[in-house]
């Protein structure tokens, strides 16, 4: 049940659900339901993006009483067809953004999968061969897309949803020759533009938990293997905060 004073969002990323994973990932979804008011599911959901992963996913996503948002991660991606896994999950009751927002419980939720690029002075620039050029392009693409689901939203509080970073201080504690492929600062662009509340993340197993963007906005890294080692003997969820009073649009 919503409370009166605070909505509250569970937050995790990357459960690399398998054909396996029956029954794994039923009582996590419960504690989930009784944390939270809503569940934000950043990408990497399934191991290899198959159809059998995500209807195993979705069976246990059925455990959970409470609206379930998610974007997709590139390992939703690995089999070619990420428009079954977000179908499968659609027709499961999930709200899978890419590029889109949507509103739960007055607060505003925008998601994209994001891509990597990295960070900084080290972010790849458009020069040279046409591949290199291709790949950030696509990055291009996903900050267009966050960028146009964080216009979308008229709330007064919003959460902005991704696989991939927008800053390097959640990915710190990989390998610092992986960073580039963790994320690019290009995502943190919109986030300045549209400012939000929140903004989590995955993909960086062994990354940090939290970080911040430029303009002060609370960046957490909810990738569940982090969760797990970074917080031994609790759920493996961030749990997120909002304010229930003046919940109108802007």
């Amino acid at each position: 049940m919503v409370s009166k004073d605070k909505i509250r969002f569970a937050a995790v990323g990357d459960l690399h659900c398998t054909k396996n994973s029956a029954g794994s990932l039923r009582e996590f979804f419960s504690q989930a339901s009784e944390a939270a008011d809503a569940l934000l599911l950043c990408g990497d959901l399934t191991d290899y993006g198959l159809p059998e992963e995500t209807h195993v996913l979705a069976e246990e996503l059925a455990h959970t009483r409470i609206p379930v948002v998610a974007v997709l991660g590139n390992h939703d991606y690995e089999s070619g067809d990420p428009d079954q896994v977000r179908r499968i999950l659609t027709e499961a009751g999930v709200r899978v953004l890419d590029g889109e927002a949507c509103e739960i419980h007055g607060v505003g939720i925008a998601g994209a999968k994001g891509f990597a690029g990295g960070f900084g002075r080290s972010a790849l620039g458009p020069w040279g061969e046409a591949s290199i050029k291709a790949f950030v392009n696509e990055a291009l693409q996903e900050v267009m897309k966050l960028e146009t689901a964080l216009a979308k939203l008229r709330t007064r509080h919003r959460i902005a949803m991704l696989h991939y970073s927008p800053i390097v201080g959640t990915v710190q504690g990989e390998p610092p020759e992986i960073y580039p492929f963790l994320g690019t600062s290009r995502l943190e662009d919109p986030l300045i533009h549209y400012p939000v509340d929140y903004v989590v993340h995955g993909h960086a197993h062994r990354g940090t938990p939290e970080g911040r963007t430029v303009n002060n906005i609370p960046v957490y890294n909810v990738a569940r293997p982090l969760l797990h080692r970074s917080y031994p003997g609790q759920p493996a969820f961030r749990v997120l905060e909002v304010p229930a009073e003046d919940l109108l649009p802007v």
